[in-house]
């Protein structure tokens, strides 16, 4: 079998293994690619009335706990702060995805919403469905699909490659191989003359 015709068995079993993954990580890195773009995705960061952070952390827990969609009751809850100085304003994630955006002075609720991106994302790298997953099917994924490329760019190149051998071939032939040609009227002569 000649490499070009197992290649080509190569990327249709490789390109057949790795379809649901690399669809899945097509479709939701295009979505994260959008979601700042897109509210859905990710809430946009609003602005707060100053760079100063007055709140202490009971306050910022006591105003999330009013937000009765991210069901916080305690810390346990929250999955993170994220503190943004420069928008003078703060975001609190629970543990259900739930985002609050706080005005980092007053504390007054800028927004609330469902944070998708985390989601999302967890979904692009495959650790939503199990760390295993991640490195024993995403993972052999991405070295099959860097493989059928690299391969690809082969196959892709191959008929240049073979044409262009065929060609300094022939032109090898060419300058080696003299043919003699004599014109007509000397071929008459030599005839009458034997």
């Amino acid at each position: 079998m000649t490499f070009a015709k197992l290649d080509r068995v190569m990327h249709r079993w490789g390109s057949l293994f790795i379809a649901l993954p690399l669809l899945l990580v097509i479709s939701t890195g295009i979505l994260l690619l959008l979601k700042k773009q897109l509210a859905w995705i990710q809430p946009p960061t609003q602005r707060g009335t100053s760079q100063e952070l007055a709140l202490t952390f009971d306050q910022i827990l006591d105003i999330s706990k009013t937000v009765s969609d991210a069901k916080i009751q305690g810390w346990e809850d929250i999955d993170r702060l994220d503190v943004r100085p420069s928008k003078g304003m703060l975001k609190v994630r629970s543990k259900n995805r739930w985002e609050i955006q706080l005005d980092a002075k007053t504390g007054e609720i800028l927004g609330q919403s469902y944070r998708r991106s985390d989601l999302i994302e967890s979904l692009h790298d495959g650790s939503f469905f199990h760390d295993g997953v991640k490195l024993w099917v995403f993972l052999p994924s991405a070295l099959i699909l860097l493989g059928l490329w690299v391969t690809g760019l082969y196959l892709f190149f191959l008929p240049n490659i073979v044409r262009s051998r065929k060609k300094s071939n022939r032109n090898k032939v060419n300058e080696n191989t003299l043919t003699v040609v004599e014109p007509e009227a000397t071929l008459q002569k030599r005839g009458t003359q034997r």
